[in-house]
């Protein structure tokens, strides 16, 4: 059975990487692509990588054009898609919508009004299969929360310490740098190329950042406890790819020497996610265009912390792939589906 695949936001990185992803997929036929400023232009002329898809002409992003597919994927910025998830639901209640924005991640409606001011939309089924009992929840479903890309990266490199109980709810930082591509193709100044080459910058700094709390949430379910954290985002002058460092302390009596093990036990059987040899720290080039994450760890026992480093492409296994990924457990299909792709090199 072929299932058909509409893509909102068809003209931005998200829509356009979802796009590479499925026209590479053996059981998915790309329906509507639609982008509501460029509704009527072919969409090889704003996304010229994607040949077999060229001479799509883009319609308005309406639930009317989206309803009646067996899935959207909504790449929108946040807070467009909950108003528009609503509608499609209204005209096409089997239509398997994935939001690929932020509208539906977050649980608590108090921390979706702090960090982005609007009204929640709701929370639907997290898509990021490799936690605890995930795979489980997304199987059937028909709303997925595809999750952001610094909190797949984050939460992936800190949840096996904190679902073995080796690691304190407290004082736990993370330091993540990103490519230029998690701003989104909007023209914006900071981001021209003479602004970024040859430096690196912080943002968000002091808390700020929209995906704190999606990060404590998806820590704290693991943990079985409130975990609070510190995040520092940077902007890297890369295309795309995460990076990110996050460290923990110890719980007193924690075995530094059985630490290892612990992520050993929760990656083994995973095929995207990588704990690499030790002594070989990863890297944003190994995992461009792919959706695999590699990651590292160290146990400092002089400062009684576990640092774990973790890359993946924040198009691919941070937005798309990870769409991709959970439609394929929520259809019934083959998990790695349309993901086989390896990185790309040099």
């Amino acid at each position: 059975m072929t299932h058909t695949v509409a893509v909102s936001g068809a003209t931005g990185y998200a829509g356009g990487e979802a796009l590479r992803l499925l026209a590479g997929h053996p059981d998915v036929s790309v329906g509507a692509v639609t982008a509501h400023a460029n509704a009527g232009e072919r969409l090889g002329a704003l996304q010229p990588h994607l040949h077999a898809l060229a001479d799509r002409v883009l319609q308005d992003t309406t639930a009317d054009v989206l309803a009646g597919h067996d899935v959207v994927i909504l790449a929108l910025p946040h807070g467009a898609s909950g108003a528009l998830a609503a509608q499609i639901a209204e005209r096409s209640p089997e239509t398997l919508v994935i939001d690929a924005g932020a509208d539906h991640r977050l649980e608590s409606a108090e921390a979706w009004e702090r960090f982005y001011g609007s009204e929640h939309a709701g929370t639907w089924p997290y898509g990021l299969p490799e936690l605890p009992g995930q795979r489980e929840r997304l199987a059937g479903t028909r709303r997925i929360a595809v999750p952001g890309c610094y909190p797949t990266t984050s939460i992936l490199a800190l949840a096996p310490g904190f679902a073995a109980g080796l690691l304190e709810p407290q004082d736990v930082v993370i330091v993540a740098a990103s490519g230029t591509s998690g701003a989104g193709k909007a023209a914006k100044p900071h981001l021209l190329g003479s602004e970024v080459m040859g430096g690196m910058s912080p943002y968000g700094v002091g808390g700020g950042h929209r995906h704190t709390p999606e990060i404590e949430q998806g820590l704290s379910q693991t943990a079985g406890e409130r975990v609070q954290i510190s995040f520092t985002p940077t902007l890297a002058p890369m295309a795309r790819g995460i990076l990110a460092t996050a460290t923990a302390r110890l719980r007193p009596g924690a075995d530094p020497a059985a630490v290892r093990g612990a992520w050993e036990r929760a990656y083994a059987d995973e095929r995207f996610v990588h704990l690499l040899p030790e002594g070989q720290w990863p890297a944003t080039k190994s995992v461009l265009g792919s959706n695999h994450v590699q990651m590292q760890l160290a146990v400092d026992e002089r400062a009684g912390r576990v640092i774990v480093t973790a890359a993946l492409d924040n198009l691919t296994k941070g937005t798309a792939g990870g769409a991709v990924q959970s439609m394929n457990i929520a259809l019934g299909l083959p998990e790695q589906a349309g993901l086989e792709q390896q990185g790309v090199a040099p």
